[in-house]
């Protein structure tokens, strides 16, 4: 009577019913990443997790991929916040020229880059020193301390140097803050034959890396699992955030790998 056949509405049905199961798939599969990491994106979840649909017979695009995360409220918006100052230049302490710019690097432990993030502590500012590999961006060296200094930097870099295998000509690069141009700090990179490289310009857009490190740690790992109320929490917090960095997060940058892997992989022999 309506000019639709018994066999068109079975198979419509049928249809519905296959979607509905992809559909929970997928959402599950979305849901089991951000136990971990919560604030990842639709771009890294569709990597991920393509050879998983595949297996289930789910072939589908990234633009799909957003429509559903949209229809089923898993969207991430982007946050801005206001931050305290943690690069103080302006000093008499030797600054250093910018040995990177312009360059390219192939290898893990040619770069590494230095650089001050800031974390919440009990409505407290507490200070996260970094060292990542410019090549694989794995962060190879961190301290969370109470204070903005030079010995809470040289922690960050007596781990980096602890831990890993640096080239003969490795670079050391960070703005110009008084903690990376004190002496306590630059005599141990010396002692160590380690070059130094600072910013110029003291924009921090010259210090992209670290700046780009910085916003992931905070928006997407450890903020999102809630508030911090002492420096024991932070640390765990920390340590967990930087496992994960590492070991589980997918990076566009080094397309779509952890910095792990890749730091693994691109070793100078």
């Amino acid at each position: 009577m309506l000019g639709y056949s018994r066999q068109a509405y079975y198979k419509q049905i049928r249809h519905q019913s296959e979607w509905l199961l992809k559909t929970s798939i997928i959402v599950d599969s979305v849901n089991k990443i951000r136990v971990d990491l919560p604030k990842t994106g639709t771009v890294k979840i569709h990597k991920q997790c393509q050879q998983e649909w595949a297996d289930n017979g789910i072939k589908i695009g990234r633009d799909k991929t957003f429509n559903i995360l949209r229809e089923n409220g898993l969207l991430q918006r982007k946050r801005r916040q206001s931050k305290p100052q943690t690069t103080m230049s302006k000093h008499w302490l030797k600054k250093y020229p910018d040995l990177i710019k312009g360059n390219s690097f192939m290898y893990a432990n040619q770069v590494w880059v230095s650089d001050i993030t800031y974390l919440k502590v009990n409505q407290k500012w507490a200070y996260l020193f970094l060292i990542t590999d410019a090549v694989s961006h794995k962060i190879v060296g961190y301290h969370l301390s109470k204070r903005m200094d030079a010995l809470s930097a040289v922690m960050a870099l007596k781990m980096a140097l602890k831990t890993e295998n640096p080239a003969k000509n490795l670079i050391h690069h960070s703005d110009r803050g008084i903690q990376y141009c004190s002496h306590s700090y630059t005599n141990i990179l010396h002692k160590k034959s380690v070059k130094i490289s600072m910013t110029q310009s003291g924009s921090p857009y010259d210090n992209a890396i670290a700046e780009r490190i910085n916003g992931i740690l905070k928006h997407e790992l450890i903020y999102p699992f809630g508030d911090m109320n002492t420096m024991m929490d932070a640390e765990i917090r920390v340590n967990n955030a930087i496992m994960k960095y590492n070991k589980m997060r997918l990076h566009q940058s080094v397309n779509y790998q952890t910095p792990y892997s890749v730091h693994q992989n691109c070793q100078l022999i």
